[in-house]
């Protein structure tokens, strides 16, 4: 946790999205990101573009990585290290992450820095950050390493986090490219910048396919990630669709805790003890409350009705340290997940009751209001 670099920036129950949106168009999505995040906006993934799917996305640079297809259905990812040439691609590798590791300046034009054709929206997203009157916070994000790690799979389907030499040039590769992200940011707003490192693949700890995996390796993995973000200036956040081992997530270094709360606030509530030590370390919970999972639960969903369920959510957390102003000021109003599923008419519902309960929030616990 680094204090001092948190203390720079407060969540005062403001607005902020999780990255996919459900369009081709990235001005579009940054249209519709503006408008409903002025204050901490991101920049935009669409899953419908190839070139923006999650594992690929940030595997750019790793020598042992072949895509095939990618545009296509039958399209993969995998790892081999077996082609020829692989032993001296990876001495590359490691020769110049030595360079930037303990020179961040030098990671812009490095295979560390995510390219335009992979992340259109973020070089969009950069652009326009100087004009914004509104702006808090800036917000990125990075496909996290064990999700990585667990996702991309040799051509006999062993999954890289059990390829020591993968691992290792996995967990070093993400982290640098969060320095960059994180960097490249900075370079654009003199905001906080937040890069929230995703972790989906974390909901799947404890079952069968993840047999060997140990909590102490997944939190000094994260803790790398982390601690390149913080060495580049930035706060580092972790974002997980459901339920996980949320003692590992609360002791890491992380700044912001992201999950989805309308689906699994039951699952965090017994931790109490752990979120409250958090936030007394000026830790930040990114509250998941808006669903995004089923169509059912968005349509029946109102400003009203998630306020109300964030109220009685909150009050588990309270006690004589905390009131829920309290626990709102150290909070962040999310959805659940990304939109990137959905049809654009339920991302755009979701985007707009984002913005709906954080201002009714902020109005009845911090007398503070949106700017319209």
């Amino acid at each position: 946790m680094t204090t001092d670099k948190i203390g720079r920036f407060t969540a005062d129950g403001l607005p902020v999205l999780i990255g996919s949106v459900p369009l081709d168009s990235h001005r579009k999505a940054l249209d519709w990101i503006f408008e409903a995040t002025p204050e901490i906006p991101l920049w935009p993934q669409l899953p419908v573009n190839p070139w923006e799917q999650m594992l690929s996305q940030f595997a750019e640079g790793l020598p042992c990585i072949v895509e095939e297809k990618r545009a296509g259905s039958e399209g993969r990812i995998y790892y081999d290290i077996s082609r020829p040439g692989f032993e001296e691609a990876m001495l590359d590798f490691y020769e110049e992450y030595l360079v930037v590791s303990e020179h961040f300046e030098q990671l812009p034009g490095s295979r560390f820095q995510t390219s335009e054709q992979r992340a259109f929206g973020l070089y969009l997203f950069a652009g326009k950050l100087s004009g914004q009157s509104a702006l808090t916070a800036v917000k990125g994000q990075v496909t996290g390493p064990f999700t990585m790690l667990t996702g991309i799979k040799d051509t006999r389907g062993r999954a890289g986090y059990f390829d020591d030499t993968i691992r290792d040039m996995v967990i070093k590769s993400i982290a640098m490219t969060a320095a960059w992200q994180t960097g490249f940011l900075a370079g654009h707003s003199s905001k906080p910048i937040l890069v929230f490192i995703d972790e989906p693949a974390l909901a799947g700890l404890g079952s069968s396919a993840f047999i060997g995996v140990t909590t102490a390796e997944i939190k000094e993995m994260i803790n790398e990630v982390a601690g390149a973000i913080h060495r580049a200036g930035g706060l580092a956040g972790i974002h997980v669709c459901a339920n996980t081992d949320w003692s590992l997530l609360l002791n890491s270094s992380i700044d912001i805790l992201s999950f989805d709360a309308y689906g699994f606030f039951d699952r965090i509530a017994p931790f109490k003890n752990e979120i409250s030590g958090f936030l007394d370390r000026n830790g930040i919970i990114a509250w998941g409350g808006v669903p995004t999972s089923r169509a059912e639960d968005i349509n029946r969903a109102t400003g009203e009705s998630l306020v109300e369920l964030w109220e009685s959510q909150a009050a588990s957390l309270t006690g004589v340290k905390r009131d829920k102003a309290a626990v709102l000021r150290q909070t962040l109003i999310t959805p659940s997940c990304g939109t990137g599923s959905l049809t654009p008419e339920s991302a755009k519902k979701v985007l707009d009751l984002t913005r709906e309960v954080s201002s009714a929030l902020r109005t009845t616990y911090l007398g503070k209001d949106l700017k319209e």
